[in-house]
C-alpha cells in the first residue's frame, strides 16, 4: 500500500488537535494507518515503527507538522491528505469566525485576560520550563499539565513558586479544582466542604466524584505533580498547599492522596499535618502508617472520600471491601460455574494513581504484581498507560483510546491472561464517550479467546459523576452489555478481580 506525507512547517498544534485529526483520516476510505505528529525526535521513531516515515517526514523539525498516510491507491492517499488540510482550514474558518484573535504569547493572553490569576500550560516537556517560568514571573499561579519535564526543572520551578507564594501544580498534573472551576481532565462535582492536596490527576479524580457521590463537594482540589514527595522535590508544594487549605475559610477537612513520600520527606509531613487544626485524612497508597499519625490513614481512594465525608458530618467510619458483597458473590459462583479462567491477570489503566491503587490491593491477595518492573517475575501486570513512555509524542490514553483498545485486543490471543481489569475516566477534557470503543475491544477480546478455547473475565471501574459530559450511567450500560463486571471503585474492581483468580479468597472478602 502507498504511504505518503506531507510536512508543514512551524506549524504547531496541540496533541489533542493532532488526535482528532487522525481519527478523522483514518475514517476515510482506503486508508489503513495515519498520524498527524509533530516532528519530534519521538514522533520519528513512531513513524517509523508504524511504517508512516518517508524521506520528507524525516526532516521534519519539532516545529514542524507531519501529516502521514498508508492507503490503498495512490489516490485515496492523496486525497487523505487533502482531507487533512480541509480538517485544519475548517478550524481556523470557525476561529476567524468569532472575530476573536488567540494570543500567540502570554503577555498577549493577559492582555486579553488582565484579571487572570492562573496559567494552564500544555506544551512539550523541553519547553514547559521556560513557560512555568514566565508565568510565574508575572505573578501567575501555575498548572503545569505538561509531562516529560526533568526533576531538576520541576525543584527551579517551585521554589520560584514559594518564594512568589504562588502554586506551581506539577509538572504532569492532571487535574485541579481552585474555587469550583476544575482545569485539565476534571469530573463535574459541586463546590462543598473538603479540600484536596493530590499528586497527579485520577486520585483527585476518584476521590472528588466519590464525595459527589455522597452528596458533599470539594472547595478546591490541588494537584501538586507525583513527583512532589519525593527526596528530590522534598514536598515543597504539598506543604504550601496543606497550609492555603488549612487557612481557608471554606474548607472544613482535608484529604491528602499520594504516592508513599520519600523517607526523609515523612517526618516533614508528619510535622505539617500535626499543625492543622482541621481533619485530615491521608491515602499514601501503599505506605505504612507512622506510629502515633495525627491524620486517619486510609489504604484506598474509595475510603479516604468516605472518611472525609463522615468527618465533617460527625459520623463513625468502618472501611468494607464491597458495597454489595451479595451481587459480587453471585457473580463470582456464576463465573466459577462455567469453564474457570486460567491465567493471571492483566491491568490496563488510564489513570497512574489508580493502577498504583489496585497493585497495592492486588498483591497481597494475588501475590507479586509486575508494575513498572517493580516483580518482573510475576505472571500479573498493572500498565499505567499514561507513564511518561506512552505518552512521548501522543495523547494521553483519557483522549486518545485507540492505544488501549489495541492493547485489549491482543491480550485477548495473550494464552497466559484470564482476567482483564481496567479503568474508565470521564470528565471534562477527557474523550467524549469512550465506553462504547472500550466495550467493543472488550468483546473483541472475549471472542478471541473463545476461539482459542480459554475464558476471559473483564473487570471495570468508572470514576465519574452524573454531571458529567459522558454521562455515567451510559457508560457504564455500554460496559454491562459487553458482559464487562462494573464495580463502584477501583479498589473494589481490584479485589473482586482477585475473587475470580482464587475464590477462596471469598472467606476474606465477602465474610462482611
Amino acid at each position: 500500500m502507498p504511504v505518503r506525507a506531507t510536512v508543514w512547517r512551524g506549524f504547531y498544534q496541540d496533541s489533542v488537535v493532532l488526535m482528532h485529526v487522525a481519527a478523522e483520516v483514518r475514517a476515510l476510505p482506503g486508508v489503513r494507518l495515519a498520524a498527524a505528529l509533530m516532528g519530534t525526535p519521538a514522533n520519528h521513531e513512531l513513524l517509523s515503527s508504524a511504517g508512516l516515515a518517508t524521506p520528507d517526514s524525516k526532516n521534519a523539525t519539532a516545529a514542524d507538522l507531519v501529516l502521514a498516510v498508508d492507503a490503498a491507491t495512490d489516490a485515496e492517499a492523496e486525497a487523505a491528505l487533502a482531507a487533512a488540510k480541509g480538517f485544519f482550514d475548517e478550524r481556523r474558518r470557525a476561529r476567524e469566525s468569532t472575530g476573536r484573535a488567540l494570543p500567540r504569547t502570554l503577555d498577549g493572553a493577559l492582555k486579553q485576560m488582565p484579571d487572570a490569576n492562573v496559567a494552564l500550560i500544555s506544551v512539550p516537556g523541553d519547553y514547559a520550563k521556560l513557560e512555568a517560568l514566565t508565568a510565574l514571573r508575572r505573578g501567575l499561579h501555575v498548572f503545569l499539565f505538561s509531562d516529560n519535564v526533568p526533576v531538576g526543572d520541576e525543584v527551579e520551578l517551585k521554589r520560584l513558586a514559594l518564594a512568589q507564594q504562588r502554586l506551581c501544580m506539577g509538572p504532569d498534573c492532571g487535574t485541579a479544582y481552585l474555587g469550583g472551576v476544575g482545569l485539565g481532565f476534571a469530573n463535574v462535582v459541586p463546590r462543598g466542604r473538603i479540600g484536596c492536596v493530590a499528586a497527579a490527576g485520577t486520585g483527585l479524580q476518584a476521590v472528588a466524584s466519590h464525595v459527589a457521590t455522597l452528596g458533599e463537594g470539594i472547595s478546591h482540589g490541588i494537584g501538586v505533580g507525583g513527583r512532589d514527595l519525593s527526596a528530590e522535590v522534598g514536598g515543597m508544594m504539598t506543604f504550601f498547599a496543606l497550609r492555603k487549605l488549612a487557612d481557608d475559610p471554606s474548607t472544613d477537612a482535608i484529604v491528602i492522596i499520594a504516592k508513599p513520600p520519600a523517607p526523609e520527606v515523612m517526618p516533614q509531613l508528619d510535622a505539617a499535618i500535626r499543625t492543622i487544626t482541621k481533619p485530615v485524612v491521608v491515602c499514601a497508597l501503599g505506605a505504612a502508617v507512622p506510629a502515633s499519625a495525627p491524620a486517619t490513614w486510609v489504604t484506598t481512594l474509595e475510603d479516604a472520600a468516605e472518611a472525609a465525608v463522615a468527618g465533617i458530618r460527625g459520623r463513625a467510619w468502618t472501611p468494607r471491601s464491597f458495597t454489595d458483597a451479595a451481587a459480587v458473590r453471585s457473580r463470582v459462583a456464576a463465573i466459577a460455574a462455567g469453564a474457570r479462567p486460567r491465567g493471571a491477570l492483566l491491568g490496563l489503566f488510564t489513570g497512574g494513581t489508580l493502577a498504583h491503587e489496585a497493585r497495592v490491593i492486588l498483591e497481597p491477595l494475588v501475590g507479586p504484581v509486575n508494575i513498572d518492573g517493580a516483580a518482573p517475575g510475576s505472571a500479573h501486570r498493572v500498565i499505567d498507560l499514561g507513564a511518561d513512555e506512552f505518552t512521548r509524542g501522543r495523547a494521553h490514553p483519557m483522549i486518545d483510546v485507540a492505544a488501549r483498545d489495541s492493547r485489549i485486543r491482543e491480550a485477548g490471543a495473550a494464552a497466559d491472561v484470564a482476567v482483564l481489569l481496567v479503568d474508565l475516566v470521564l470528565g471534562r477534557g477527557a474523550h467524549p464517550d469512550p465506553g462504547p470503543s472500550l466495550a467493543a475491544a472488550i468483546r473483541d477480546a472475549r471472542a478471541t479467546a473463545e476461539r482459542d478455547g480459554r475464558t476471559l473475565v473483564a473487570i471495570a471501574s468508572v470514576v465519574g459523576t452524573d454531571g458529567d459530559p459522558q454521562g455515567l450511567a451510559r457508560q457504564i450500560a455500554e460496559l454491562r452489555a459487553a458482559d464487562v463486571h462494573v464495580l463502584p471503585s477501583s479498589a473494589q474492581a481490584a479485589r473482586s478481580a482477585a475473587l475470580v483468580l482464587d475464590p477462596r479468597l471469598a472467606s476474606r472478602l465477602l465474610s462482611a
